[in-house]
């Protein structure tokens, strides 16, 4: 039987290490993650709600993959790991503290992150230059005025409802590099959704059944095509040239979301 709990999405665990800034996410300890060699790993990653019945501050009605979801996730040296998840210290590290030290350290790396134009630049290259399998009956017609909200219900997002509202407010950087494109007569927005739009359908696919309502399909399987469509950009683009491979990974979530804004990625709401 094997512990699914623990088998991170590798866009997971590259979003965890994007966000650490190489820091134990411990509020009083700033240990490196990697050590003195520059190469051997030194960090981490901790169930902020446990990942098996015997662990720490175990939630029943979780299930494996919420568990393995990068929202329970925080990354930490090893000795705050061992401290945290030592079952004596389980009253002094409730699940809200640590949800607390995840938020306030990823906060001030999303602050770092966010006057760094040049990794959603190097994102919309990267999607809009893969080679991606052709899928036919590409609608790129969309709604422009719908409620975020609206979407995210519409849909029924659980786990990636707070990647959608973390990352929302990209919308008017991405709006602006895209208008700079167009300027140069680039087609790179284009290309980007047609690519973006290509993955949805292919993912959206594999979890519709032909017997089925397609929209209840979506619905109960949204979370999961967020996540195949995040894996599938991540995995795709030519990034392993550039000198920043994990920080691109923040760029490839934005132009994700952006992409859901722009109704690329699962449904449309009715209009009222």
């Amino acid at each position: 039987m094997t512990d699914k709990a623990r088998q991170y999405k590798p866009s997971t665990v590259r979003r965890l290490d994007t966000l650490s800034g190489n820091e134990c996410a411990a509020p009083d300890c700033n240990k490196p993650l990697v050590a003195r060699d520059k190469t051997s790993i030194v960090s981490k990653i901790c169930h902020i709600e446990a990942a098996s019945s015997n662990g720490p501050r175990f939630n029943p009605d979780m299930d494996d993959d919420d568990r393995r979801h990068y929202n329970n996730l925080i990354l930490l040296c090893d000795e705050c790991h061992s401290i945290i998840d030592n079952k004596e210290n389980e009253n002094e590290y409730p699940v809200d503290l640590l949800k607390e030290w995840k938020l306030l350290h990823e906060t001030k790396q999303l602050e770092r992150l966010n006057n760094k134009s040049s990794l959603l630049k190097l994102a919309i290259n990267a999607i809009a230059n893969a080679d991606f399998d052709d899928v036919t009956d590409i609608n790129m017609k969309s709604s422009n005025v719908f409620d975020i909200q609206d979407k995210i219900d519409h849909n029924c997002i659980v786990r990636n409802k707070f990647l959608i509202e973390d990352y929302k407010i990209y919308y008017t950087k991405i709006a602006t590099l895209y208008s700079e494109l167009e300027s140069q007569g680039s087609f790179k927005k284009e290309n980007l959704l047609r690519n973006i739009r290509k993955i949805y359908l292919k993912t959206k696919g594999k979890y519709v059944d032909a017997h089925t309502n397609s929209l209840q399909c979506v619905k109960k399987n949204a979370d999961n095509i967020i996540e195949d469509i995040e894996e599938k950009l991540l995995n795709s683009c030519d990034i392993h040239q550039s000198s920043v491979q994990e920080d691109i990974s923040f760029g490839i979530s934005v132009v994700m979301v952006d992409a859901f804004m722009r109704c690329k990625i699962l449904e449309v709401p009715p209009k009222p």
